[in-house]
């Protein structure tokens, strides 16, 4: 929408996981648990607005992780009661929101404003041009910056308490949809 057509040219606008695996990420997530898929291609040039659309196509990941959290938060509550009652169901209601904690986990963890995540893409948006290209010269150094963050437990802590904290206030669309299936089924 905003100009660029790399991706779908490229056929990564799919559903399909095996379009975005990254085999070096991959395995780095069967051996460390810490990976990645394969970046997004974008061609700013084709952006009319560069460092605006780039920050926008860059929200665009963290947003629909939030969505999918907040679908799926829906979903837990609206079949809590219809699925608790058994073991397949227990089991199923601890996938829904074992999909809300991990969608969320990677809004936050992509909004850290360090190379290549999401996050940095963002900042660089609101940054004058001089800041903007010194920040791009950081760039190279992000993916070992990150590995560095994570390695070392440093982000463990404060991303935890983000995430617990985003949770707990999107946790009512849970309780609502639970009050409203038992309301119109079980009263």
């Amino acid at each position: 929408m905003l100009g660029d057509t790399t991706a779908k040219d490229r056929g990564r606008l799919t559903l399909n996981p095996l379009k975005h695996l990254d085999p070096m990420g991959f395995l780095m997530m069967l051996l460390f648990h810490v990976g990645w898929a394969k970046p997004v291609p974008v061609n700013l040039s084709r952006f009319k607005n560069p460092k605006r659309d780039m920050a926008l196509t860059a929200l665009a990941g963290p947003v629909s992780n939030i969505l999918i959290t907040i679908v799926f938060l829906f979903l837990y509550g609206a079949l809590y009661l219809p699925l608790s009652g058994s073991a397949l169901g227990t089991y199923l209601l601890e996938m829904i929101e074992l999909t809300c904690s991990l969608s969320l986990g990677l809004a936050v963890f992509n909004m850290i404003p360090v190379p290549p995540l999401d996050g940095s893409r963002v900042l660089s948006a609101v940054l004058s041009d001089e800041e903007y290209l010194k920040w791009m010269r950081f760039e190279r150094y992000g993916s070992i910056i990150m590995l560095l963050l994570v390695a070392t437990g440093v982000l463990g802590t404060p991303l935890r308490y983000l995430i617990n904290l985003i949770y707990k206030g999107l946790f009512p669309i849970a309780r609502g949809s639970f009050h409203l299936v038992s309301h119109l089924f079980y009263s």
